[in-house]
Parts: structure tokens; C-alpha cells; sequence
């Protein structure tokens, strides 16, 4: 049996608008387990990217618990969660956030020198190896601004994983690329979860969402189904997406 992860209990998150309250999550109970390819789908506004902030520590919590390795950290304090997500996770967005004032390489060598208490050179070679990985190795002396934006999301791909995270959590990392960056990006992700990476991807897309082997539908803040698959095959990508597209439908996505 898969050891839970990364856990939350009656996890709420209530926004002020003005008098208004809104309450986004309400009340989700929710596991993901090591070694998973997760995905969170569902209509927009059903607080798919909440959700993956709150479990993430990036964003706090109205009510309710979230535990990482069966230790809660939803209480901790901001300078404890800052150190934890530096330690512990790796972060993908749609946009990259790469800093626009270093080059590819030095994005993600920056990171790794500030979280691996290894020996430098080690990490140097490290940072080569990633970038090689992801395809962007002949791109790695250019600025983010002088790269396409398949380019620099394979370059956050390694700044993200440089530190040999716990998990990856990745917002939409596909919402912003076209059709041959998407697939790119799909592939190293896939790979990297072949090789025992522990991955929580937020997607509306059906054709990024069934790289995963657990998908998770968020509706109006809870949890209303889930859908398992083995892992992914490209030659079997036909039938599985009929199948995830078959249950979306089901839910009236």
C-alpha cells in the first residue's frame, strides 16, 4: 500500500471580497500518495489552484489541517514553511518566474547552491546535466527573454528538481505553451514521475491531465470523484484519453 504524502483534513480557505465572504474550499479530505502523478481537474472556479497552494504551504488555510510526511504544517510559522517548501518541494507555474537577470543555467544552479549542502562543482555539474535533460542545453548561457517559452519552462523544469524534492507541484504548466512545447513539457514530467517523482499537476486539459495516474474532480470546493490509470503509455494515448474524456463527461465537466 502507497504511503500518504502529503495529506489535508476539512481543509477551508474563505476570501474577503469587500463584506463578502467566499468560500473557496470547503471541507476537503484529501491524500496524495508517494510516487503518484496526481491531477486536480475541474471546472474553473472549483478552486483546483487553491487547493494546490493551501497543500503546498503557499498560501495559508481558513479551517482545517494539512500534514507532509505525517507531520502537520499547516501550523507552522511563514519562516518554517519557507524552509520547507526551499527543502522539500519543487514548483512549476505556467508562468515561469525565471529571474529575468540570469541565464537559464544560472536560474537553476542558483537554487541548487542555495539548497544542497553538497560540494559546489557537484552542483555545477548537476545544473549541466538537468538543463541537458530537459533540452535546453544549448540555450543554457541565454537570458529567459531570449528563449521560447517551451525553452524556459524546461528550464524551471530543472530549477524545480535540481534539490531532489519530496514533490512537485505544478499550476497549469502547459496553460501558456503551444501544442510541441506542451507535449515536450508532458514528457519530461512523465519521465521524471517514471523515475519515482511525486507529482500534484492542476490542469483543465485533458490532454495534459492523462500523463497522470490519479485524477482528482474538484467541484464547488470538495472532492467529488476520482478516476486511477496505470501508467502512461504513449501508444495506448488514444483509449486513455477516450477514457478520461468518458469520465469528465460523466461529471458534467
Amino acid at each position: 500500500m502507497k504511503n500518504a504524502m502529503l495529506s489535508g483534513r476539512n481543509v477551508c480557505r474563505v476570501f474577503r471580497e469587500g463584506d463578502t465572504k467566499v468560500q473557496v474550499l470547503n471541507g476537503v479530505d484529501i491524500d496524495i500518495y508517494e510516487g503518484d502523478f496526481t491531477v486536480i481537474m475541474g471546472p474553473s472556479g472549483a478552486g483546483k489552484s487553491t487547493l494546490l497552494y493551501a497543500l503546498s504551504g503557499m498560501d495559508g488555510i481558513t479551517d482545517g489541517q494539512v500534514f507532509y510526511r505525517q507531520q502537520e504544517i499547516s501550523g507552522s510559522s511563514e519562516k518554517q514553511m519557507a524552509a520547507l517548501r526551499s527543502r522539500e518541494f519543487g514548483f512549476v507555474f505556467q508562468q515561469t518566474h525565471l529571474v529575468s537577470s540570469l541565464t537559464l543555467y544560472e536560474n537553476v544552479l542558483v537554487k541548487g547552491l542555495l539548497n544542497q549542502p553538497k560540494d559546489p562543482d557537484d552542483v555545477r555539474s548537476k545544473a549541466e546535466q538537468l538543463l541537458g535533460k530537459m533540452q535546453v542545453g544549448d540555450a543554457r548561457d541565454r537570458l529567459p527573454s531570449q528563449v521560447s517559452g517551451g525553452e524556459a519552462q524546461r528550464a524551471a523544469i530543472a530549477r524545480a528538481v535540481i534539490h531532489d524534492p519530496g514533490m512537485i507541484f505544478a499550476d497549469e504548466p502547459t496553460g501558456a505553451l503551444n501544442r510541441e512545447n506542451t507535449e515536450k513539457v508532458l514528457k519530461l514530467l512523465w519521465e521524471l514521475n517514471e523515475n519515482g517523482q511525486s507529482i500534484l499537476m492542476v490542469t483543465h486539459d485533458v490532454f495534459a491531465a492523462m500523463r497522470g495516474t490519479r485524477l482528482l474532480y474538484l467541484e464547488d470546493g470538495m472532492v467529488l470523484d476520482e478516476l486511477l490509470l496505470p501508467p502512461y503509455r504513449e501508444e495506448e494515448a488514444r483509449n486513455r484519453e477516450i477514457k478520461v474524456s468518458g469520465w469528465l463527461s460523466a461529471l458534467q465537466w
